[in-house]
């Protein structure tokens, strides 16, 4: 879109030329603590700063908009727990946050803590953090005032069930979200009277589960203009509409913009409104684009007080990345919920639970045998490159704090499980483990060495404690017995087992076949 000129009177001889009025939207959503560009030079947090600045020096009115997620992922988040990417937020200028799910990770104690020191205004209009440390830190919405127009903006976060651990938002509450995003722009059109409401929500695009989508919100919405969204990790690129198209109908069969930049700070949005023209302009001509964010910066445009910033934490990192542990035989992409990487995760947890077991038979002869491994896709955070593993790039490809558990449940509730896992495209089971499904996801066999799961028999599972609980949407794990469950984090015994392999003359290798397959 370009400048807009308004020709005015003729004033002593000279034209008065009035420039037209645009709001710039920047957002951000999914950043998952990438606070250095990865290994092909996306994404970075000073790459990103410098896209901004350049902006806002070319624009009146701009805005700065974080959809959540901002944390867990690398060992900045491992090692420090949020003491980088908050005071970050702030140095990157964001004027309005939400929560991801991943901001619970550590607690609402935790959560409280570090959202305390955000200058962005904190906005939740469907969690209810009375009574808990959360108390009176978010609002349902924020208006600003920008060239005479009034821009309201509500904050709508996801249904916690079976995606946060439950102990991490204890006495949280939870309101729906296409009722409250609906009371609360109506709120803000009719009382407060906005000119534009902008839901900026962490719900996801694509349908996983039974929860509310963006494309969803917008149908049965009327009043909401535009969502910026996260948690799915879409990247809605205008230049291909058909994939994710960012223009969704409402109700009233008015055009919504969703927008979306994937994850990992690789992209970011850009949503350009010409505020003179709010009355007549729908949506559907709001000029959106994607800016990608790369190395391509040279030194002087990096921002010095960030660089100054991040040099001890990247410094105390450095040993745990010199830290050899192993070698990588090929490739191990995390961009797939089937095949080698999956596969390889789901296998280690057979050769622990099996060297857990074998040491419990010791004092227990009545100890049951294993028969499979359980983990989830989502676990896997990050990629591992060909050639030498260490320490470092384990602990920030399973970050997270779970625990590895042995459990004994039903062949009945292994099915269901089967089934939401085939559902989604799969998910990380061993080798003794296949399910069989037709073209819609529909299972068909679930499959132990072969043979037919009975519906009727128990069986002896290993996974975390995450799943176990019955998270994920997996809820028929919670069904289950828990029989063991270890002291420390899931990446410790990795690094024992990707130790052990390579005591062995071993390098890490997986059978790159699908254990889910679809007909």
């Amino acid at each position: 879109m370009k400048k807009r000129i308004i020709t005015g009177m003729l004033i002593a001889g000279a034209a008065l030329c009035v420039a037209a009025r645009d709001l710039v939207i920047l957002h951000t959503n999914d950043t998952h603590s990438l606070i250095l560009p990865d290994g092909d030079g996306k994404g970075g947090v000073l790459q990103r700063k410098a896209i901004i600045d350049s902006v806002k020096s070319a624009n009146k009115d701009v805005l700065l908009i974080d959809a959540g997620d901002k944390v867990q992922g690398t060992l900045y988040f491992k090692f420090f727990k949020g003491d980088v990417e908050y005071p970050l937020q702030n140095m990157l200028g964001v004027d309005i946050s939400i929560l991801g799910n991943h901001e619970f990770d550590n607690g609402l104690e935790a959560l409280a803590e570090k959202e305390r020191m955000l200058k962005s205004d904190r906005l939740s209009a469907n969690y209810d953090f009375s009574g808990t440390p959360a108390d009176g830190l978010f609002k349902p919405y924020a208006i600003k005032n920008i060239a005479g127009k009034k821009i309201g903006f509500i904050g709508i976060n996801i249904d916690p069930e079976s995606i946060i651990s439950q102990a991490n938002y204890e006495g949280m509450g939870f309101k729906n979200v296409i009722d409250t995003a609906n009371e609360t722009a109506a709120f803000l059109k009719d009382k407060k009277k906005c000119d534009l409401i902008v839901a900026v929500t962490h719900i996801g695009y694509t349908k996983g589960n039974d929860k509310t989508t963006d494309p969803e919100l917008a149908r049965a919405s009327k009043d909401i203009d535009i969502i910026i969204g996260g948690h799915s990790h879409t990247l809605i690129d205008p230049k291909d509409p058909d994939k994710y198209p960012s223009i969704v109908d409402n109700a009233e069969e008015r055009p919504v913009l969703i927008v979306q930049t994937g994850k990992s700070g690789k992209y970011i949005g850009q949503i350009r409104v010409d505020l003179d023209k709010l009355k007549t302009l729908t949506p559907a001509d709001y000029e959106y684009s994607l800016i990608e964010v790369t190395d391509r910066f040279p030194e002087n445009k990096l921002d010095p007080n960030i660089k100054k910033f991040l040099q001890p934490f990247t410094d105390s990192l450095e040993n745990v990345t010199r830290d050899v542990i192993g070698e990588a035989a090929h490739d191990f992409r995390n961009d797939s919920r089937t095949g080698a990487f999956p596969n390889w995760t789901a296998d280690f947890g057979s050769w622990y639970g099996n060297l857990v077991l074998d040491s419990l038979r010791q004092n227990n002869p009545n100890i049951p045998h294993l028969d499979f491994s359980i983990m989830n896709v989502g676990g896997i955070r990050n990629p591992i490159p060909k050639g030498a593993v260490n320490t470092g790039h384990i602990l920030s490809t399973f970050p997270f704090s779970n625990h590895f558990v042995i459990m004994r449940i039903s062949g009945k509730d292994i099915i269901e499980t089967m089934k939401v896992a085939a559902s989604k495209g799969g998910e990380a089971v061993s080798s003794e483990m296949k399910v069989v499904c037709d073209s819609d996801r529909n299972v068909e066999h679930v499959l132990l060495n072969l043979k037919e799961i009975d519906p009727e028999q128990t069986y002896t599972v290993a996974t975390i404690d995450y799943v176990a609980w019955g998270n994920d949407d997996m809820r028929s794990m919670a069904n289950g017995e828990w029989i063991y469950s270890s002291e420390n984090e899931l990446c410790e015994p990795i690094i024992r087992y990707v130790k052990e392999l390579s005591r062995l003359g071993l390098p890490m290798m997986a059978d790159p076949n699908p254990r889910f397959v679809y007909k």
